[in-house]
Order: structure tokens, then sequence, then C-alpha cells
């Protein structure tokens, strides 16, 4: 199979491309290292690699590609709401040039990497309650309004033009190289950080609220699983997470340990209060299933020294 992975020397891209390589298939590896989460970035050089936005991408650059995993985005919320403008041209503008470049090329499928942030709090965002595919949408901030658009795109693609499109909607993602820097990274990776340097944990609001944690390997395999089914899909969503979820003081006083310090901050606006995730679908169409548990790998990251 001859792939194209955008964002692919990004966090999650890096351990896809890798995956893909692993099982002998051709990847080209696009990214701009745009990123300010990410301390380097992970070129792989068995990769075709190409230093460049993807607005820039053209139809040539899409020769042969069966199918296209499309994890290039704006991700950082703070840069999102500081820089609306720049957040529509990369997510919204970048992916719709995407899908018109590989629809004219002749690309087999198309998978989006999307976001459970699309949900919000909506009528599901109470403690306990599974999020499906079929959940009101309640965009909270610019950077879901614009994952949303894509899906969008991807549906529409899927219905006046017959390409085969798929959106996955991750929910919190983490895992080995995950991004550590910024206010909004990942708390996961916020708090093993502040973990190694002595630091106390900084937990924002009451720590109360509760998020589906999934491992970057099971969002690479549910990746392989949809391209490798051949069904074709119109644009269909795909939520991808565990169906437990946990809080975040929990996770917090876990990897303080007893003697830990946490210090809580102030409660930030734009964030979702509870999110857990149905995963049936996908388990249903394509025999996905996660198989990591974040308080195992929690535990084997933090007794690994």
């Amino acid at each position: 199979m001859r792939c194209m992975v955008t964002g692919g020397a990004g966090f999650i891209g890096s351990h896809l491309v890798k995956r893909l390589l692993d099982e002998g298939h051709t990847v080209i590896c696009v990214d701009n290292e745009s990123s300010e989460g990410h301390e380097s970035f992970k070129w792989d050089d068995r990769a075709v690699n190409i230093n460049c936005d993807i607005n820039d991408l053209t139809v040539q650059d899409f020769e042969r590609v069966e199918v296209v995993f499309h994890m290039a985005a704006e991700v950082s919320i703070q840069r999102c709401i500081s820089d609306p403008a720049k957040t529509f041209n990369t997510n919204v503008t970048g992916t719709f040039n995407l899908l018109d470049c590989a629809k004219k090329a002749g690309v087999q499928k198309f998978i989006f990497s999307s976001t459970s942030a699309i949900y919000g709090n909506g009528s599901h965002g109470v403690y306990g309650a599974e999020q499906n595919e079929t959940a009101p949408v309640d965009c909270m901030n610019i950077y879901a309004t614009s994952k949303l658009m894509c899906e969008q795109l991807c549906k529409l693609y899927a219905d006046t033009r017959a390409m085969d499109t798929i959106c996955f909607r991750y929910f919190n993602v983490y895992g080995e190289g995950q991004s550590n820097r910024g206010q909004y990274c990942p708390v996961v990776a916020v708090f093993l950080k502040q973990k190694s340097e002595g630091k106390p944990l900084t937990v924002v609001g009451d720590g109360q609220q509760t998020r589906d944690y999934i491992h970057v390997s099971d969002i690479v395999s549910a990746n392989i699983a949809a391209a490798s089914s051949k069904k074709f899909y119109r644009g269909e969503i795909f939520n991808i997470g565990t169906g437990r979820s946990h809080s975040v003081i929990n996770i917090a006083r876990y990897i303080a340990g007893e003697d830990g310090l946490i210090k809580f901050l102030p409660e930030r606006t734009g964030e979702a209060r509870h999110t857990l995730c149905d995963w049936s679908k996908a388990r249903d169409d394509f025999a996905w299933q996660p198989k990591v548990s974040l308080m195992t790998w929690l535990y084997d990251t933090l007794h690994s020294k």
C-alpha cells in the first residue's frame, strides 16, 4: 500500500508512519514542523519525507498514493484562539486542498483525524454518559469548529464526488513522544514532565473533570484497520476511545505519589467537563478495539527507571 501521512513527523503521525513502514508499506510523510508542542520532530529516513505546508501540496504529490491519512492540523487551543485565521487556513483550507488533490489523483481512501472536542458538553457532557457518533455537537472553541467543518468537507466529497472518506473522532490521546510543552498540551504529559522535574503537579479547576484517554498505539491500529477495510465509506464518523474515564485529580495523585505536591490553577473556559467514548461502531464495522490501559501504562512508565 502506498500511503501519505500528513503531520507525519508529529506525535500521532510519527507512530503511524513507523507502523506502516514496519509492515512494509510505502509512506510519503508530510510535515511543516509548525507545532510548538514538540521539542523535536520525528522523521523516519525510510519514508519519502516532504517538509512543506499542506496548502502547498499539488496533485503531482499524490501520484500513485492509495490512502491518505490526514493528521496535520493546528491543534493548540491557545494558538487557535489567538489566531483564528491561521487555524482555518491550516485546518479547513488545508483539508480542502488535500481532498481536492487526492480526488484528482485517484486516491482510493481518505482518513481524517478529527476530535471528540466536537461534542463539547452537549446533552451528553455529564459524568458517566457515553458519547456516541449521534450525540449532538457543541463546539466550544475555534479548534473544534474547524474540525467539524473538515468533517463536513469529507462528507461533501463523499456525497458529490464519490470519494471514500472516513472521519475519526479521537478522545484524549497519550503515549510515548506526546507533546509536553505549552499551556494546553495533554495533561498526562504535563504531569509526567512536572514529576520528572520535581515540580508540583498543576491541576486546572477542581480536577473533578473526567476524560477518556486512548493510547497512541490504539489510534494507529484504528487507522490501519480502516485503511484495510474493503467497505466504501461516505464520510462516516467513528469514535476512537476506550469507554473508560478518569478524573484529572486522580491521575495527578497517582503520578505525584504520596509525597508529591499538587497545585490548583483557575478553571479555563471552552473545555468540556466530562468525556466518555462509545466505540462500539468501530468495533462492529472493522473489528477494532482498544488494548492499552492508561493506569497500566502509567505504572510501567513511572517504574521503568
